[in-house]
């Protein structure tokens, strides 16, 4: 199960790009709980899931990928079990069933779940790789999607379900079915989204409706802070205020600004040579996941790292589309940057089984 040539083939850039992001994530953690005694200690929370975080990369690089092939029926029975405890017996909070305190730590299993669908899905596909124009096929992998989504959507957590669909199609078309198909898919996607778009929760609802019809007259309300976010963007100009130094981030203006907004934030203190960097360093850390794909050993191992750099450029493009008000306000967060420990942990073990396809693959050039 562990090799010793491991350290021979880990792609290090790979490896250097997300520290670099989880260490700026924690300084604009840092910067925008400033003088909040509610959230004093999120910056050091932070700091512990990322220690965690590059230890969990570590641990599941060493270990070959091919052997969570074997446990991805294992995983997905698991992913189910946890979720539907968490109807049970979860937290509530803002409307939503989707934490449970262990140990004193809060843990949200659908982001955890997110990586067993990439799992679960890349040894679907690698086991049916000859057969991926087969309707039956393709059905048989929507229905194992299906299966762990409905759970999520019962919380109810729409962001995530969509995240897991966005990575089920992606893959669908890595494995070989031709785009046309996807589109069909798509269509397909969008006339059942706005046959069930009644059946929504009233708040989804309104943050539709508000992207699609803002009201211009509301001081604060339902608009207030994407209004605000773009208000902050602006205030950075080319090259910020400085850190520590952004008004609408120390002032509060900006809400959720160390979570959701935390790119509002950025662009506010560091501007737009600030957030283009990021975002230049998130975009390596995808293009170095498709390189390992492409290099890959086999089918599975290829269908791991390209779901999880689906995964990471979705995530990506929708949190900062939220910030720009380009589409509607979801709970996506900026991956590496944004605080929460379950979004890093989930992150940080993706990370981790693409370096294991890097280690066990052949060697990577520089």
């Amino acid at each position: 199960m562990f090799n010793k040539e491991v350290w021979r083939h880990f792609d290090y850039w790979l490896f250097g790009a997300v520290v670099v992001l989880c260490i700026f994530g924690i300084a604009m953690i840092r910067s925008t709980i400033a003088g909040n005694i509610d959230l004093a200690n999120s910056d050091k929370s932070q700091t512990e899931f990322v220690i965690l975080g590059l230890f969990i990369i570590l641990v599941v690089a060493m270990i070959d990928y091919r052997y969570w092939s074997s446990l991805a029926n294992l995983f997905y029975v698991f992913g189910i079990v946890f979720l539907i405890i968490i109807l049970l017996i979860g937290n509530i909070a803002f409307g939503s069933t989707r934490w449970i305190v262990i140990a004193g730590i809060n843990i949200q299993p659908s982001e955890l779940v997110k990586i067993i669908m990439i799992i679960v899905l890349a040894d679907f596909f690698a086991r049916n790789k000859d057969r991926i124009h087969d309707i039956r096929t393709i059905l048989k992998s929507f229905i194992l999607t299906a299966g762990m989504v409905i759970w999520i959507l019962l919380q109810p957590n729409l962001s995530t379900s969509i995240v897991i669909i966005i990575v089920w199609a992606a893959m669908l078309w890595l494995s070989g079915l031709p785009v046309k198909y996807i589109i069909f898919f798509a269509v397909i996607g969008i006339v059942l989204a706005a046959i069930l778009f009644p059946f929504l929760e009233q708040y989804q609802q309104q943050r539709i409706f508000n992207f699609l019809f803002p009201n211009p007259n509301a001081s604060y309300g339902d608009n207030y802070n994407v209004e605000q976010a773009l208000i902050t963007i602006g205030s950075g100009g080319w090259f910020g205020q400085g850190y520590g130094h952004g008004s609408q981030v120390q002032l509060r203006f900006l809400k959720v600004r160390h979570t959701d907004f935390i790119f509002a934030s950025m662009a506010e203190e560091f501007g737009f040579i600030g957030t283009i960097l990021v975002i230049s360093i998130l975009i390596f850390v995808i293009l170095r996941c498709i390189r390992v794909a492409r290099r890959a050993a086999d089918p599975f191992g290829s269908l791991l790292a390209y779901g999880f750099a689906a995964l990471l450029f979705f995530q990506t493009s929708v949190n900062i589309g939220v910030n720009l008000n380009v589409i509607p306000v979801t709970g996506l967060t900026l991956p590496f940057v944004s605080y929460g420990g379950s979004s890093l942990l989930s992150l940080v073990i993706g990370i981790g089984l693409v370096e294991s396809v890097a280690a066990h693959s052949k060697p990577q050039e520089f």
